[in-house]
């Protein structure tokens, strides 16, 4: 079962990304909990700034004030190719790191299109081999291929996209019946769930959010 992140969570590897930076509870707790912390570049500052001593930054350094770059420079993972974004950046060190379960952090809000490509990225994480989640300051995302069972609470809210829209889907635990296929990217939106969890079933894959 995909549980919902706590504020008692002590993730192994948390990615900090140059989004809005982490407030809500749960997510500053994961972020103060985490037990190592690869920032990407542009969130390496704020993060020194806030009192963090990070595991690795990782980018292509563009974002990263020169001082910091010398200071820092034997924890500095530098990538200078453009084909990825600093947080797919992030995740590779990780995973090359043998760091598989990753919690992501800030790779939403301050740029709409990289708050969707950020999103979107979840599968390529997942197709690579990491069990990867993203928290934002109101909800989770978590990317899903074939079947698998939430945990969640009657009332909660989520959220369920798929990149195709022949992708054939089926649900229970959910208020509002799925579609056979989800047509458009809203056509997933704004369900509930009905009790303390709920199961999809997806021909390929597919990302779920839920709401705190």
């Amino acid at each position: 079962m995909l549980k919902l992140p706590t504020e008692s969570d002590r993730p192994t590897v948390v990615i900090l990304a140059d989004g809005d930076y982490p407030t809500g509870r749960v997510a500053a707790a994961l972020l103060r909990n985490a037990r190592r912390v690869v920032c990407c570049d542009g969130a390496a500052a704020r993060f020194l700034a806030e009192g963090g001593e990070p595991w690795a930054i990782a980018g292509d350094g563009d974002s990263l004030p020169e001082a910091l770059a010398e200071r820092y420079a034997p924890i500095l993972r530098r990538e200078a190719e453009q084909d990825t974004n600093d947080l797919s950046k992030a995740v590779r060190f990780s995973l090359n790191e043998g760091e598989r379960r990753l919690v992501i952090l800030g790779a939403t809000g301050r740029r709409e299109d990289h708050t969707l490509g950020n999103i979107s990225l979840l599968a390529d994480y997942m197709a690579a081999g990491a069990e990867v989640r993203m928290v934002t300051d109101y909800g989770v995302f978590d990317p899903i291929a074939g079947e698998a069972v939430f945990e969640s609470r009657a009332g909660q809210q989520i959220s369920i996209f798929t990149p195709d829209p022949a992708t054939a889907i089926s649900g229970k635990g959910l208020k509002y019946p799925l579609p056979p296929h989800l047509k458009n990217w809203w056509c997933g939106t704004l369900n509930k769930a009905t009790g303390a969890e709920f199961t999809l079933r997806i021909a390929g894959w597919g990302i779920v959010y839920r709401l705190f």
